[in-house]
């Protein structure tokens, strides 16, 4: 399976490659997956997450420094919303074999120390990252109760250096108006982070 999409790459600070998030169009619905917990063993499907009013799926991973800059936000949306009708979901897709710090029992311990109320899932295949088109770390997508694409941006303006206060003010106003059965609100601005590290031959076209 191969994707037929454009990665956009953009030199930042520290003189590496950041990748941004592809913005698909809202209205897009969420693709099923089938993935295993690394904490509990729980095998979790869309179905898993029947009733909830929203549904929000992070790809993430243990050792990018962007995600690193904002786990214990992602921890603390957990919280707050643990008990409403938001549904959460944490990916991580990246070669483990190459990514060690990506393994299994590495991201058991991250989700332990951050204490997340969600469930953590390795994306083996790294199928789930080509049906959602993710391409970076982190990476988020907020559906409406029906499963429809509501929000695919960044988690906030907060990046590595740049000084600004992470607070999650985006993707928390955009749960909001979902949960709220309103629009979310304003343009939507990509996420922007570490690529995605493909198994070799594995690659969506046009990754870079």
């Amino acid at each position: 399976m191969q994707l037929g999409i454009l990665i956009r790459s953009r030199l930042v600070k520290g003189g590496f490659m950041a990748v941004e998030s592809i913005m698909l169009p809202l209205g897009t619905p969420a693709p099923d997956f089938r993935l295993q917990d690394v904490a509990s063993g729980r095998w979790w499907t869309l179905e898993s997450f029947e009733g909830k009013d929203a549904l929000l799926i992070m790809f993430i991973c243990r050792h990018c420094p962007y995600v690193q800059h904002v786990e214990r936000e992602l921890a603390r949306i957990g919280h707050d919303y643990r008990d409403r009708s938001l549904g959460i979901l944490a990916v991580s897709s990246n070669d483990s074999n190459r990514y060690p710090d990506d393994a299994p029992p590495r991201l058991r311990e991250m989700a332990d120390r951050l204490g997340f109320t969600f469930p953590f899932c390795f994306d083996e295949t790294q199928d789930t990252a080509k049906a959602y088109k993710a391409v970076c770390t982190p990476d988020f997508c907020l559906f409406d109760r029906d499963r429809r694409l509501s929000y695919r941006g960044q988690l906030d303006d907060s990046r590595p250096g740049n000084g600004r206060q992470v607070d999650g003010g985006d993707l928390r106003a955009a749960i909001e108006a979902v949960l709220s059965g309103r629009p979310v609100a304003g343009s939507q601005k990509p996420s922007i982070g570490c690529s995605i590290k493909w198994k070799p031959g594995n690659e969506p076209t046009g990754y870079a």
